[in-house]
């Protein structure tokens, strides 16, 4: 758990300390007030971009140093993340005071977020859906990051040579990149299913209750029975044309359906995909605490606000017993009735103070 959070320069904060004092942080306020800032700062204290995806120089706070800086003291140990005037869109990470990668922040922190951005997912393109597994993925697998990254980088280099049609293709290098890909693209299909089995097993053990039980399936892509490097040694001309390779787990899909109706998810109404994901966000916060013997922080943005009472009571009771952390944002205090013990904030124009 994140026991000191610092902000410096970021977004509207030019600076902010944070320390909670129970499991549950309440962040309240108007809208545009920076409670959302403060869950995207959180959620930098994992690999990845964080929950809105920005580029870093959007994060510098207008009128600051062209820096900023994000920190938190965890297990005794201090992690940050954060850029320089001179760099601003290079991103630092030191842990203990030594620099790092950002995937190792992975080994110390597991974080999972839902947004209102997040209604979407069900709807939006598969490419969403991937992002969002692999964010689940990578609290279970601190390794997962390095392989996306690593097979990214190889298909990049893949398309870059399909692309230059002005001299004739390096069938070796090529050879080489493909056997990367096929390396990597392996490890990140088997820790998705492996994730997407484990989240089955886990839902189908879970209590019945007011929010909705999902079923979920990682869809293969068109000729993933056989080995991804034949498949893209035979398919370079085809990719080429299209400007992209079209075989390899960039290409699959994670399908989520309502159990109790039979109904894929994109076709439910938007509350029961709200329910839907809050399901699934459980689950794995089972999963992680079983794995990690700890379990995720968990960044919940207005989640409350669409949910009666009745089931934002039903909702804190499942958060309570997950025994995290748990950073959610409301416009107004009356949404978090029913949490007795609190760290609670009033967030305006860039200040946290206590309530």
């Amino acid at each position: 758990m994140i026991d000191r959070l610092t902000l410096s320069d970021f977004r509207n904060y030019e600076d902010a300390l944070i320390v909670p004092r129970a499991d549950f942080i309440l962040l309240t306020g108007d809208n545009g007030a920076g409670k959302t800032n403060i869950l995207e700062a959180v959620s930098l204290l994992a690999p990845g971009r964080g929950l809105r995806g920005a580029v870093l120089s959007q994060m510098a706070r207008q009128g600051g140093t062209g820096g900023f800086g994000v920190a938190a003291q965890v297990d005794g140990v201090t992690i940050g993340t954060g850029t320089n005037p001179d760099t601003p869109e290079r991103r630092q990470v030191r842990i203990g005071g030594v620099s790092h990668a950002a995937s190792a922040l992975a080994e110390h922190l597991a974080i999972v977020w839902l947004t209102p951005a997040m209604d979407r997912l069900f709807t939006e393109s598969a490419g969403g859906r991937r992002r969002f597994l692999d964010r689940l993925t990578l609290a279970l697998e601190p390794g997962h990051a390095v392989h996306a990254t690593r097979y990214e980088a190889a298909m990049r280099a893949r398309n870059k040579l399909l692309s230059d049609s002005s001299r004739a293709w390096d069938e070796h290098w090529l050879a080489a990149l493909e056997v990367q890909m096929a390396e990597y693209g392996g490890a990140l299909h088997a820790e998705r299913s492996q994730l997407v089995d484990r989240l089955n097993a886990m839902l189908a053990d879970a209590p019945e209750g007011p929010f909705a039980r999902p079923s979920l399936a990682l869809s293969a892509w068109e000729g993933a029975e056989r080995p991804l490097a034949e498949l893209l040694r035979e398919g370079r001309r085809l990719d080429a044309t299209a400007a992209r390779a079209l075989s390899g787990p960039h290409r699959s899909d994670l399908i989520v359906t309502h159990v109790a109706k039979g109904q894929a998810a994109a076709l439910c109404s938007t509350g029961e995909q709200k329910a839907l994901l809050l399901s699934i966000l459980l689950a794995h916060a089972g999963l992680v605490g079983q794995a990690r013997g700890r379990p995720p922080v968990l960044l919940l943005d207005e989640v409350a606000a669409h949910l009666d009472p009745s089931r934002r009571v039903a909702l804190f009771e499942r958060l309570a017993a997950t025994g995290g952390q748990v950073w959610m944002t409301g416009t107004e205090a009356a949404l978090f009735d029913g949490i007795a013990a609190a760290t609670r904030l009033h967030i305006e124009a860039g200040r946290a103070s206590a309530v």
